[in-house]
């Protein structure tokens, strides 16, 4: 399976698009499946090596992930990857790209699936998806339509 990548415009700033999509515990805000979002190990905030655990449920299936952020730059660009009972599953990045002189943005979402071969031969059984790569992008799209539409409901500053 490949990478996922989708992209939106936002006439936001980037500054106000960071605020949604700049700390994991606010996905449960914007994604189909994750329904929270907390902080484990001790953290409180986002910084590499920070830990979360999400919760997320599919129909009837729900399931717990641990999170661990890999990348971050504020403002610029958040990037972990994911755990499911002890087995990489998953890396997650959002790039923000200022554009029109910092009054918009492009925010960039990327999957990578990072499962191994008996995680892969039980996915479509376990997760109830066939085409792993075709439903993440479609939960993408619906998950950057979210954020932009919470990003542009606020005016911009004058």
């Amino acid at each position: 399976m490949s990478d996922v990548e989708v992209s939106t415009r936002i006439e936001a700033s980037p500054d106000r698009v960071w605020e949604l999509v700049g700390d994991p515990t606010r996905m449960g805000e914007w994604s189909p499946e994750c329904r929270r979002v907390e902080w484990v190990g001790g953290a409180t905030a986002p910084a590499v090596r920070a830990r979360f655990r999400g919760h997320n449920r599919r129909g009837w299936r729900s399931w717990t992930t641990t999170g661990t952020i890999v990348g971050y730059e504020p403002g610029r660009e958040i990037a972990w990857d994911v755990g499911l009972v002890g087995f990489a599953v998953a890396h997650w990045c959002y790039r923000i790209e200022p554009q029109s002189g910092g009054r918009a943005c492009t925010v960039v979402e990327t999957f990578r699936d990072r499962r191994g071969p008996v995680f892969k031969a039980m996915g479509p059984m376990a997760r109830g998806v066939k085409d792993v790569d075709e439903h993440n992008r479609a939960g993408m799209e619906q998950t950057l339509a979210r954020i932009k539409a919470a990003a542009e409901s606020v005016p911009a500053d004058s």
